[in-house]
C-alpha cells in the first residue's frame, strides 16, 4: 500500500466567491485598509469600501462592452491595484482572467491570448500594448485596456474603438450603476464558488504551458487551509512583488488577503521595490528561491565590503544564529541550553538585527518559499539571522500550496506537512499525489492532459518524486523528469547539487549535466553584481558580463566556490568540470520559464557542443549562441569559453 498523510474532513468556509467577499468585507469594515499604492513618493490608502466600489464599476464596465459569463479576459501587469480589481470586476460576471507575464515576448503573448480565447486585455502601459497590438489581429481580443494613459496620444486612431483607458472603463460602470443600481447586485446573485476564477498557467519547464483551470472554492479553500494553519492577523502588512500572472501572488494578494484582511502595498516601481519594502517592514512574505537567495548574496556582499570591526561582529553573531538553529532545525536536536539562547539574543540585538533592518525583514514573524526548492544552506541561513522562513509545496494545479511547515515544526530536511484539509498519497513509483478542495478542475482545452494528471477520485499527480517520513512530513527530490542517472546507476537530483553551488554569493546560476555519463559537470552563471564588486575591489577592470565571466581571476574564484560546495556532497554527486557562460540564462532565449525556472532540454540541446567538450576533457570551447533582442530581433555570438576542473 502507498504511503498516505494529513487526511481530514471538510468544511465548509470557502463555499463562497471572490465577490461576495469582497462585499461583505466592504460592508463589515467599511473605513478599515485594504490596500496601499505608493505614487510620486506618497503611499495612499484605499478603503475596502473604495476597493468594492472600483471592482462594482470595473465588473459594470465590462458588462458593458459585452463581457458575460463564461467569457476570458487576460491582462499583462506589474504589481499595480488595477490588476485586483479588474480581475475580480471580470469574476463579478461570471467570467474568469489569465495572467500574462509581463516580460513575454510577442509571440508569448499570443499564444496565451489565443489558447486561453480572451476577449478583453487590460495591460500596463505603451509596452505591453505594443505587443498585443502586434498579434491582436490572430487572437479573439476586441478590446485592449491601458492602465498607464502616458503616450496614448501616439494611438488617437485606434482609442474608443479598441483601446480604452482603466479610468474610462472604471467612469462607464460608474455611470451604468447611478442609471441602473441594481444591476451589479443581479449579476453578483447568479455566481457559484464553482465558477471558474481564473486561468493559470503552468511552468512549462518540459514544453508550452498549459492553463489550469481554477474555482473560487479551488483558491479560497487553499487559503481557508494555510489560515487555519498559520493564522494571519488583519494588522499585518503584505507586499505585493511577485508576478500577478503567478498563482504565487494570486494566492496571497488576492485568495489569503480576502480570507485574512491585512494590508497589502504595492510598490511605486519596479527600481524602488527593496525601499518601499523597507519603509513598510512587511510582518509576513512569500517568494520564490531567486529572491531568498538575492537577498542573502547581498548581505553576504556588505558585508565582505564592510570594515574590519563590523564584519567581525556579524560572523560572531552568526555564528551564534547558526548554532541556535541548527537546534531548532535538525529532527532529535535539544532546545539550546540557557547560556546559548542569551548569546543568541545578544547577537540579535547587537549585530543581526541592524542586517534585517537593511533588508527590510526586521518585523518579519512568517516567511515562505516556494515554486521550487531553496536549498537547505540557504534556510538555514535565514534563520541564523533570525527570520523565520519555511519551506511550502504546491503547483499551479492545487492552488500553490498543500504542503508547509507548521511553525513549531521547522525542519531542513522536508517541506513540511499536508494542509488541514488536504491529502497526500506516494505511489509505487515515487511520485506525489495529492488530492484536496484546492485541486483544479482540469486544464482548458485540454482534456487529454487532464486524463493523465487526475485521477476519477480526485488524486492530482504532482509529476515530483519524494517521500513521507514516519511523522508525516514529506521530503520532495526533484520532478521526476528531471532526475538524472549516471551510467553506473547513481541517481542524481540535480536540484540539491545547484543549490548547494548557487550557495555561494558568485553563483546566480548552476545547470547540472550528467545523465548517462560517467560523472556531473555544470555550467555557471555569474552572479554579477557580487562579482564585479570583487572585482573591483581587487582592481579588476571588466567592460560586461560577458567580459568578467571569463577573467581569469573569476574563474579561479569560482573554481575555489564548486570545490567548496563539492565538500558538502557525497562524492558520486559532486561536479568534476565546469565552464562559466559568457551569458546569463534567460526566458527569452527559452532556457527559463518566465518564474525562473530552468528548460534542462534546451540547455543541454543549446549547448551541446560545449557539453561534449566538457566530457572530452579539453580546456576550452568556442561557443556560437543566438540570443533574442528584447525588440524581437536574434543576434549569433560566438565567444571562447574556458572548462575547468572543480578540483585544482
Amino acid at each position: 500500500m502507498p504511503a498516505e498523510a494529513g487526511s481530514g474532513e471538510r468544511g465548509k468556509p470557502y463555499e463562497t466567491t471572490f465577490p461576495w467577499l469582497l462585499e461583505a468585507r466592504a460592508r463589515r469594515q467599511p473605513e478599515a485598509v485594504a490596500f496601499r499604492w505608493k505614487r510620486y513618493g506618497v503611499w495612499r490608502r484605499f478603503t475596502w469600501r473604495d476597493y468594492y466600489t472600483m471592482v462594482r464599476w470595473a465588473a459594470l464596465g465590462l458588462y458593458e462592452m459585452g463581457m458575460g459569463r463564461g467569457d476570458h479576459m487576460a491582462f499583462i501587469m506589474g504589481n499595480r491595484p488595477a490588476w485586483p480589481i479588474y480581475e475580480v470586476g471580470a469574476q463579478s460576471l461570471g467570467a474568469a482572467t489569465v495572467g500574462i507575464y509581463k516580460d513575454s515576448l510577442s509571440d508569448e503573448v499570443a499564444y496565451i491570448l489565443r489558447l486561453s480565447d480572451a476577449r478583453v486585455v487590460l495591460v500596463e502601459g505603451q509596452e505591453q500594448l505594443d505587443r498585443v497590438l502586434e498579434v491582436v489581429e490572430h487572437t479573439r481580443v476586441e478590446k485592449i485596456v491601458v492602465d498607464e494613459a502616458k503616450g496614448l496620444h501616439m494611438y488617437r486612431e485606434k482609442l474608443g474603438d479598441l483601446v480604452i483607458t482603466f479610468r474610462d472603463l472604471l467612469e462607464k460602470g460608474r455611470k451604468l450603476d447611478e442609471s441602473n443600481p441594481g444591476l451589479y447586485d443581479k449579476l453578483t446573485a447568479d455566481l457559484s464558488p464553482e465558477d471558474t476564477a481564473g486561468l493559470f498557467t503552468t511552468s512549462g519547464t518540459t514544453g508550452k504551458p498549459k492553463l489550469a483551470m481554477l474555482s473560487h472554492r479551488n483558491l479560497l479553500s487553499m487559503a481557508h487551509q494555510l489560515n487555519e494553519l498559520d493564522p494571519v492577523d488583519p494588522g499585518w502588512e503584505y507586499v505585493s512583488f511577485l508576478p500577478p500572472a503567478w498563482v504565487g501572488e494570486q494566492m496571497m494578494s488576492i485568495a489569503l488577503h480576502y480570507i485574512a484582511g491585512f494590508r497589502v502595498n504595492f510598490p511605486e516601481r519596479p527600481e524602488t521595490l527593496w525601499s518601499d519594502f523597507r519603509e513598510i517592514a512587511p510582518q509576513f512574505l512569500f517568494a520564490p528561491p531567486r529572491i531568498w537567495e538575492r537577498i542573502a548574496k547581498d548581505v553576504m556582499a556588505r558585508i565582505e565590503d564592510s570594515d574590519p570591526l563590523k564584519r567581525a561582529a556579524y560572523r560572531a553573531a552568526l555564528a551564534a544564529g547558526y548554532a541556535a538553529a541548527k537546534r531548532r532545525l535538525v529532527p532529535g536536536r535539544s532546545r539550546p541550553p540557557l547560556p546559548w539562547r542569551i548569546i543568541r539574543y545578544a547577537a540579535y540585538w547587537l549585530a543581526l538585527r541592524a542586517v534585517l533592518d537593511k533588508t527590510g525583514l526586521k518585523r518579519v514573524k512568517r516567511a515562505y518559499t516556494g515554486g521550487a526548492m531553496l536549498g537547505e544552506d540557504y534556510v538555514l541561513y535565514m534563520h541564523a539571522l533570525g527570520v523565520n522562513l519555511k519551506q511550502i509545496y504546491g503547483q499551479t494545479e492545487v492552488s500553490g500550496i498543500a504542503v508547509v511547515h507548521p511553525d513549531d515544526d521547522v525542519r531542513l530536511d522536508t517541506v513540511g506537512k499536508p494542509l488541514p484539509e488536504t491529502e497526500v498519497r506516494i505511489a509505487p513509483d515515487g511520485e506525489i499525489l495529492i488530492r484536496s478542495p484546492a485541486v483544479m478542475k482540469g486544464y482548458y482545452r485540454n482534456p487529454e492532459a487532464t486524463r493523465k494528471t487526475l485521477e476519477p477520485d480526485g488524486w492530482l499527480h504532482t509529476g515530483d518524486v519524494g517521500e513521507l517520513t514516519s511523522d508525516g512530513h514529506l521530503r520532495v527530490h526533484d520532478r521526476a523528469k528531471e532526475i538524472l542517472v549516471l551510467s553506473d546507476g547513481t541517481r542524481v537530483a540535480p536540484q540539491h547539487v545547484q543549490n548547494k553551488l548557487k550557495f555561494s554569493p558568485y553563483i546566480a546560476e548552476a545547470a547540472v549535466i550528467g545523465d548517462g555519463r560517467p560523472y556531473l559537470v555544470a555550467l555557471l552563471n555569474i552572479d554579477y553584481a557580487t562579482v564585479s564588486r570583487w572585482a573591483e575591489r581587487r582592481g579588476i577592470a571588466f567592460t560586461s558580463y560577458s567580459d568578467l565571466s571569463q577573467k581569469p581571476e573569476v574563474l579561479r574564484l569560482l573554481q575555489r566556490e564548486v570545490s567548496r560546495a563539492n565538500k558538502r556532497l557525497p562524492p558520486r554527486l559532486r561536479v568534476r568540470r565546469f565552464a562559466s557562460l559568457f551569458k546569463e540564462f534567460h526566458p527569452d532565449d527559452g532556457e527559463m520559464t518566465r518564474t525562473r525556472k530552468l528548460r534542462r532540454k534546451v540547455i543541454e540541446q543549446r549547448y551541446a557542443g560545449l557539453i561534449e567538450a566538457m566530457y572530452r576533457g579539453e580546456k576550452s570551447y568556442t561557443l556560437t549562441v543566438e540570443l533574442r533582442l528584447e525588440d524581437g530581433r536574434r543576434v549569433r555570438v560566438t565567444k571562447p569559453v574556458a572548462i575547468l576542473d572543480a578540483e585544482a
